[in-house]
């Protein structure tokens, strides 16, 4: 093993750890992607995972202010692009990400909108309609369409645009997966951060933004068997779990923060792997 190819293997190791300690969710689902793409999705979330805690976490706990925090976020984006110019970060979790997006064809047009929707954490407190559609773009659509360039073009020896029908099932569900967990946060979000994403109480209501989540999410499932054949498996769990989240959420009480119990994670993988299709809101 050269020393490039050793730096490369503790770069995905360290992605790994990440998805591991910090999402026992997202950790189920990817342990069922093929092993074509399973370190890639990995690395994707690492970076950001590791964006958000600037912003939302450890950054603040270690005393920084919002300046700070700025400056942070602004050089973790400045790195992530230089790196996948040059091909090397000396941040492992940067280094991993550069690794994947010179191999699938993830660009400026997904990073740039991601950070800029993790920098309006730091600037915007409530959102209306508008921004909440371009927050939710930037935060967590533009992740599904990087996942969906690694399904679409690992191991590729160029990368390839992906079907229209599959972009727009990346993005419903990312959004779907991003206003679950405006709500199972939002007492949280409200309290903690300050924050308010959906605007219930103004704009909106609660049963608003759980109908938008099953539309979301019925779109994605009807694009899922679309997907290579060893993404079907993670995807429909992924989709599964946030299904059962909303439903969770539907019956529960907004204050209340809503997860899913393992014997019920555990049967939706099992469906998942049994070939089940992803579960509609409607038979």
């Amino acid at each position: 093993m050269t020393g490039g190819e050793l730096y490369d293997r503790c770069a995905r190791d360290a992605a790994a750890a990440v998805i591991a300690n910090y999402s026992t969710s997202f950790a189920l689902a990817t342990r069922l992607l093929g092993p074509r793409v399973r370190p890639q999705v990995r690395e994707i979330y690492a970076l950001v995972r590791v964006a958000d805690e600037i912003v939302d976490g450890a950054a603040e706990a270690a005393g920084l202010d919002r300046d700070q925090q700025r400056v942070l976020l602004d050089s973790l984006e400045i790195e992530t692009l230089a790196a996948i110019d040059r091909g090397f970060s000396v941040d492992l979790i940067v280094h991993a990400f550069a690794t994947t997006a010179r191999a699938c064809g993830i660009g400026e047009d997904l990073i740039r909108p991601f950070f800029a929707s993790m920098r309006t954490d730091l600037d915007l407190a409530a959102h209306d309609a508008a921004s909440h559609e371009s927050y939710v773009y930037g935060s967590a659509e533009v992740v599904g369409l990087m996942c969906l360039q690694v399904f679409v073009n690992a191991g590729h020896p160029a990368p390839r645009i992906p079907d229209a029908r599959l972009v727009e099932g990346a993005r419903r569900l990312g959004a779907a997966f991003q206003d679950i967990n405006f709500l199972r946060d939002q007492a949280d979000d409200s309290e903690r951060l300050g924050r308010d994403y959906l605007g219930i109480g103004g704009a909106t209501d609660r049963a608003t933004v759980l109908e938008r989540i099953d539309r979301d999410l019925d779109a994605a499932a009807a694009v899922i068997p679309d997907l290579p054949r060893d993404c079907r498996r993670a995807v429909t769990t992924a989709h599964g779990l946030f299904r059962e989240l909303a439903v969770r959420l539907r019956n529960s009480d907004e204050n209340v923060r809503v997860s899913v119990p393992r014997t019920v994670k555990a049967r939706i993988a099992a469906q998942a792997i049994a070939g089940r299709a992803p579960r509609r809101s409607t038979p």
